[in-house]
């Protein structure tokens, strides 16, 4: 189910949006978006691979945002709005109907703690059982949700929301037009330990996080603080759900890393690199710039600027699919060794 929209809106208005062509009845109104197979009356899908003409042709939607190559090969749906690319139509037409949620007031609420010498913009929101600490600045049009904590000394730039239960510890700085997902904790201590005396002793982490601006981080990321330097996640950067980011950890500018992925301690993923789901990548490593690594691999060495790799340990995706491929053929291969070897000493 999806939510609410903001409205009602008109092909024609939406085809005006987008520069697309009409095929069909201008004067259809549309209230919500769905996928072709789940949409209704009322609702706008979009088609961009001939893999779905299937379900183009059974849809129930009341316009259908099209390629062009694909506008005329079923016919089941009378309004189609043609345009060259439609998966970001489809984007900007659901970012036109469901626009970003605006904070519920201005100002702190009645059960926020706001510490002596924090300094908080009169146009921010602090919502419900919020702590901000001493010395924090929060910037304006920040939008602090309920039961969040904003440690000493830390900064939480313009238009920055903090969605729930978020921690950020002292000392650390986020930019503008960040979303930070529930349970995200930025700034713990990183996992530093020397064994001396029969003991694991803690190694002290001073120094902090660094978060730029348009980041956005899913839910339950965790970023630990730099040891001595900071830990900094660059401009654009967007985390999914259950990232772990270790101690002076450097990742570039517009990165992508999808749910589960593990950065040790000091390693460096420059700008624009891809990281597939649940990829682990070993301390002081450098994933150069473009790189792309693919789900579930184990980088073990440095991968150069522009690579796909794959794998664990991770390799250049070409020779790890050789290695599949071989491995795969290898119980053929011992079953014919056997035979030949069990033949020859049967003669």
């Amino acid at each position: 189910m999806t939510a609410p929209s903001s409205g009602p809106l008109r092909v024609a208005d939406i085809a005006a949006m987008l520069g697309a062509t009409i095929v069909g009845d201008r004067s259809v109104v549309v209230t919500g978006v769905a996928p072709l197979d789940q949409a209704g009356a009322g609702d706008l899908s979009f088609l961009a691979s001939a893999r779905y003409l299937d379900l183009f042709a059974a849809t129930a939607a009341s316009a259908v945002i099209v390629a062009p190559e694909l506008a005329e090969a079923a016919g089941a749906c009378g309004t189609r709005l043609v345009v060259a690319k439609p998966h970001e139509a489809i984007l900007a037409v659901i970012a036109r109907m469901h626009p970003r949620p605006a904070p519920p007031f201005v100002g702190v609420h009645p059960t926020a703690v706001v510490a002596p010498g924090a300094v908080v913009s009169p146009e921010a929101c602090i919502e419900a059982f919020s702590v901000i600490g001493a010395g924090a600045t929060i910037g304006a049009n920040a939008w602090i949700g309920p039961h969040c904590v904003i440690g000493a000394g830390s900064t939480i730039g313009p238009e920055t929301h903090l969605i729930d239960h978020v921690t950020i510890y002292p000392g650390c700085r986020v930019g503008a037009r960040g979303l930070l997902h529930a349970g995200v904790r930025v700034g713990s201590d990183g996992f530093g330990f020397v064994y001396r005396d029969g003991a694991h002793q803690k190694i002290p982490h001073v120094g902090g996080c660094v978060i730029g601006d348009d980041v956005e981080m899913g839910a339950n990321c965790t970023i630990d603080r730099g040891s001595i330097d900071d830990t900094v996640i660059g401009d654009g950067t967007k985390l999914d759900n259950l990232v772990h980011i270790g101690h002076n950890v450097r990742v570039g500018t517009h990165c992508l890393m999808a749910a589960g992925c593990v950065v040790a301690g000091s390693a460096r993923i420059e700008d624009l690199v891809s990281l597939g789901g649940q990829v682990a990548v070993g301390g002081h490593l450098t994933v150069g710039r473009g790189a792309r690594i693919a789900a579930k691999s184990g980088v073990v060495k440095d991968v150069p600027a522009g690579e796909t790799w794959s794998g664990f340990p991770a390799r250049p995706h070409r020779e790890e699919l050789r290695r599949a491929g071989a491995t795969a053929r290898l119980p053929g291969i011992i079953a014919a060794l056997e035979r030949l070897v069990g033949g020859g000493t049967d003669a």
